[in-house]
């Protein structure tokens, strides 16, 4: 009879100790996830507040400039004269708006296309070289393009179009295409893929094409993911700056033909923001245009947002 009660009493300090390891293991855990709460609630915080700042600073100095100059005169006249205190910006909006259109107008059609091809028609073996090839091509840097652009692009325009310069929109829009093709093309892949294989199973069963089924069936169920890419393509063809500045021509005036010399405003902000004196009507017109670039994004951002949570409750 001693030898049970022996052996009950040597397991018990052991059931105690693995208990206390479990407890402290315990509130290790919880001290980490706290930790770690406290961090990502700080890492958001800060960047809410960086932005913040970037919102506040070049709101504030950008509505400086309507103490000087009518926010009719910015926003409708077509003369930029720093020199002589005219500050229309409409030449650049205008030219802004042009270039983004003949951009989208180009890439879309050839990107979407692509990601049809990716997704539903191309073999294995392409598809394991077009995915990686269009990956390649999100992560070049802006100033290569520009590069190829002012050396390979513009020398072809010439010759093509006879133009003694090249420059303009038509090339600008070119580099551009090229440049959001990947983003667009990779996104509305994406989104294609997603579309449910049932879909296209109901659809071959009642007698489709394989056209059929792409064009009335796939495609219009992924329209909210490819309308997204087109969006976040045309963010990028907003705010692209060195590649355009280098093949546009960078002149301050309305582009009226595809070959005409002209800028838009990253290009012109980039050109003019380090010849100005901080306190200047100028200035104050350089940090207006680079706040409209901002609302603009922040509204198709918006518009993607909303897309998105409406394709979420769908």
């Amino acid at each position: 009879m001693g030898a049970p009660v022996q052996s009950l009493a040597s397991k018990a300090p052991k059931k105690v100790t693995q208990s206390t390891a479990n407890d402290k293991r315990h509130r290790k855990h919880l001290l980490g996830n706290k930790l770690s709460r406290y961090y990502f609630l700080f890492s958001i915080l800060a960047l809410c507040f960086v932005l913040g700042l970037v919102i506040v600073f070049i709101g504030k100095t950008a509505l400086l400039l309507f103490a000087h100059v009518s926010p009719a005169e910015f926003f409708l006249s077509f003369n930029w004269t720093p020199e002589e205190d005219a500050f229309g910006a409409a030449a650049f909006i205008v030219n802004t708006l042009s270039l983004t259109a003949l951009t989208l107008l180009i890439a879309v059609p050839v990107s979407v296309g692509m990601a049809v091809l990716c997704a539903e028609i191309a073999p294995k073996w392409l598809k394991s070289f077009i995915r990686p090839v269009l990956d390649l091509l999100v992560g070049i840097p802006s100033i290569v393009y520009g590069y190829l652009g002012l050396t390979v692009l513009l020398p072809f325009l010439r010759r093509v179009s006879g133009e003694g310069l090249g420059d303009g929109l038509l090339a600008a829009a070119l580099v551009l295409a090229l440049m959001v093709l990947p983003t667009i093309c990779r996104i509305s892949d994406d989104a294609i893929i997603a579309v449910p294989r049932k879909y296209r199973d109901a659809a071959y069963a009642l007698g489709s094409t394989r056209l059929q089924v792409i064009m009335r069936v796939v495609l219009p169920a992924a329209k909210r993911g490819i309308i997204s890419a087109i969006i976040l393509g045309m963010t990028r063809a907003v705010g692209e700056t060195m590649a355009v500045v280098m093949v546009i021509g960078n002149t301050p005036q309305l582009a009226k033909s595809l070959f005409t010399p002209s800028s838009v405003l990253t290009s012109n902000i980039v050109m003019q923001i380090s010849n100005v004196e901080f306190d200047s009507s100028w200035n104050y017109a350089l940090h207006m245009m680079a706040f409209l670039l901002l609302l603009i994004s922040f509204a198709l951002i918006f518009v993607i947002r909303v897309l998105g949570r409406k394709r979420g409750d769908a």
